[in-house]
């Protein structure tokens, strides 16, 4: 199945949007305490797509029921669909967890680089784990990763420190860098930049803009700004709902919802 979305009236002209995931009705709990209900959204290929909301609203509780990582919380429970392209990720005759969790990647909040493991070994285990690796060729790709992250000027006459060596804002890159090793389709950010200075925000956020060329990205943000700058569509989530999703331009704007008025508007949150 493939979802395909029509969105009218952007710059006068029909723009035809692929759906790289398709959420319904997905609801999730931690033991009996509800924390989303009913979420209904796509997220478009090659687009960035943020979710804003005040914190404890459900955001990377949403974000990691796309990979699946919220089950692997004790007690915690999931109802609904998500749909990558086209495939159920809870019907376990369209693809594992692991294969799963391939396609979509996860960088979190905090730089995790592997704390016993050189910068150039942090790439390089992800093309290892999964096969890719031609034949001699493994110094070109972890090159070539490096560069994609906008790392590789930063890191190439050191590459064999240990990754937590780098400062907060390289090592926040060299996560997305080992992301990227393991091919995925969607990246996932949750709040990547939040413990980030201003200068290094910014690299993060100029790579972003790159990466959206060859990956579907969604990104958890506190800033409004951020997403201001970086997002093609917003979703505006409060209480576990979403409140509002929109062409980003239209969320800051011109909100349909008072409640998103509200919060863009820093009358709350």
């Amino acid at each position: 199945m493939d979802r395909v979305i029509e969105k009218v009236k952007k710059e006068e002209k029909m723009v035809i949007e692929r759906s790289k995931m398709s959420v319904e009705n997905l609801s999730a709990w931690f033991g009996d305490k509800q924390a989303l209900f009913n979420i209904n959204i796509e997220l478009f290929e090659n687009k960035v797509t943020a979710i804003i909301g005040p914190s404890g609203c459900g955001k990377s509780t949403f974000i990691r029921n796309l990979n699946r990582l919220h089950e692997t919380i004790s007690g915690a429970k999931v109802s609904g669909k998500v749909y990558l392209d086209g495939r159920d990720i809870f019907d376990h005759n369209c693809c594992d967890v692991v294969t799963l969790r391939r396609r979509v990647g996860m960088v979190f909040q905090k730089p995790t680089p592997f704390p016993t493991m050189t910068i150039y070994e942090n790439v390089a285990a992800g093309i290892k784990l999964y096969g890719k690796k031609p034949k001699g060729k493994l110094d070109q790709i972890v090159e070539q990763i490096l560069k994609q992250a906008a790392l590789w000027d930063e890191v190439k006459d050191v590459l064999y420190k240990p990754g937590p060596s780098l400062s907060g804002g390289q090592q926040q890159r060299l996560c997305i860098a080992r992301a990227l090793a393991i091919e995925p389709e969607v990246i996932l950010l949750d709040e990547p930049c939040s413990a980030l200075d201003p200068i290094s925000t910014a690299k993060i956020e100029e790579l972003i803009h790159k990466l959206k060329q060859n990956y579907t990205i969604i990104i958890v943000t506190h800033n409004m700004q951020q997403a201001a700058r970086v997002a093609d569509y917003t979703a505006f989530f409060l209480l576990g709902e979403m409140i509002e999703f929109e062409v980003t331009s239209k969320i800051f704007t011109a909100p349909q919802d008072k409640r998103t008025e509200d919060y863009v508007t820093g009358r709350f949150g």
